[in-house]
């Protein structure tokens, strides 16, 4: 086992941070109004009393960014606790499917699940992780019988107040980050490098963000605005929902 220094996690956000942002800005830039249209429940903007477009349109955009940015930076945090593991234990990213990360301690095999967050799945996708889980140590079993493989469903943030599930172990927050990099500290630690230019390319991303509103604004308004101005509902309605 080998320490890690806050240098080595800094450096790292520095040089792949970038990589995080551009993605933001171009899951926004590749937005289509007519997809995103289609998704959203029109009913709900008429039960909520909304009045006008760009409170739609923001509604729209706002909602795909929550979902959307939860995802790409989930990936982004898989990689630096690769690397950040990778320093410590030599672990590497697994070619297995369902499984991101392999390394090994104490004389066993870790194979590790990554997730952003606790909350990350339903009963069908925690039983399709269980069955990569068991079709994983089948695999590692092959070259090596002895193998002993410990199974992992690792999360970044959050907290799992029963981290034995049986089948595997479940390690959220703190928990996770000493797991990989055995440091109790480092969950906090990792906070301040995440900030590298974070006004910077937030700004950029605010640009893109405003020039998305005003577009999909202007093209709503032209598409199911009635003369005097009001939300033509039904042909929203239509739109969406139609059988034709």
């Amino acid at each position: 086992m080998q320490q890690i220094s806050l240098n080595d996690v800094s450096t790292y956000v520095e040089n792949n941070i970038g990589t995080f942002h551009q993605k933001r800005i171009a899951s926004l830039d590749g937005l289509s109004l007519t997809k995103v249209l289609k998704r959203k429940n029109p009913y709900l903007f008429k039960a909520k009393y909304v009045l006008t477009a760009e409170e739609i349109i923001r509604g729209l955009i706002d909602a795909h960014i929550s979902s959307n940015e939860e995802t790409i930076f989930g990936d982004w945090l898989e990689g630096l606790a690769i690397f950040i593991n990778g320093k410590v234990y030599g672990g590497w990213k697994s070619g297995i499917e369902g499984i991101d990360l392999e390394f090994d301690n104490n004389g066993q095999r870790f194979m590790v699940n990554i997730k952003s967050g606790p909350n990350w799945g339903n009963a069908s996708q925690i039983k399709k992780m269980k069955s990569d889980f068991r079709t994983a140590a089948k695999t590692l079993r092959t070259s090596n019988s002895g193998l002993q493989v410990v199974a992992i469903n690792g999360c970044c943030y959050g907290k799992s107040t029963h981290p034995d599930k049986g089948d595997y172990y479940k390690y959220c927050g703190q928990k996770f980050w000493e797991f990989i990099s055995g440091n109790a500290e480092l969950y906090t630690e990792i906070i301040e490098p995440l900030g590298h230019k974070a006004k910077e390319k937030n700004d950029v991303f605010q640009q893109s963000y405003a020039q998305r509103i005003n577009m999909f604004t202007k093209t709503f308004t032209c598409e199911y605005c009635k003369d005097n101005g009001a939300i033509d509902w039904k042909k929203l309605v239509e739109f969406n929902s139609s059988a034709s």
